[in-house]
């Protein structure tokens, strides 16, 4: 049962990936992937919360798969980021490479943390 709730989750993350990304794209003239920056950073902050939430008690592990494991495994994505830094630093636009990354990385743990006080604060 519980791996139906993961596909549950992801049948939603992956297309929520989709149109947020492009939707993000769409609004901004640079190579920089804004897109696949703010669905990780979303989903992280979102990942957080839910396992505050879980940690305080206040959410179900069932919860967890539906939501952490299933719509943030499928709304953010690691490979995308690898390759848009990969085609940055390919296109002499190291600059941009170096912020993806190092952006992405202090962004995605700041917001994961940030989710994870939330739940403490609601819930803890």
């Amino acid at each position: 049962m519980n791996w139906l709730l993961v596909i549950a989750g992801a049948m939603v993350g992956a297309p929520l990936r989709y149109v947020t990304d492009r939707a993000v794209q769409s609004r901004h003239d640079t190579v920089f992937p804004w897109g696949t920056f703010a669905v990780n950073v979303g989903g992280s902050f979102v990942l957080g919360l839910i396992t505050g939430a879980v940690a305080a008690g206040a959410a179900s592990s069932q919860l967890q798969l539906l939501i952490g494991t299933g719509l943030c495994g499928a709304l953010t994505t690691y490979s995308t980021f690898s390759y848009e830094t990969l085609r940055l630093a390919e296109t002499r636009a190291g600059l941009y490479a170096v912020a993806n990354v190092v952006g992405s990385i202090a962004a995605g743990l700041g917001a994961a943390f940030t989710g994870a006080a939330l739940a403490q604060a609601l819930w803890g």
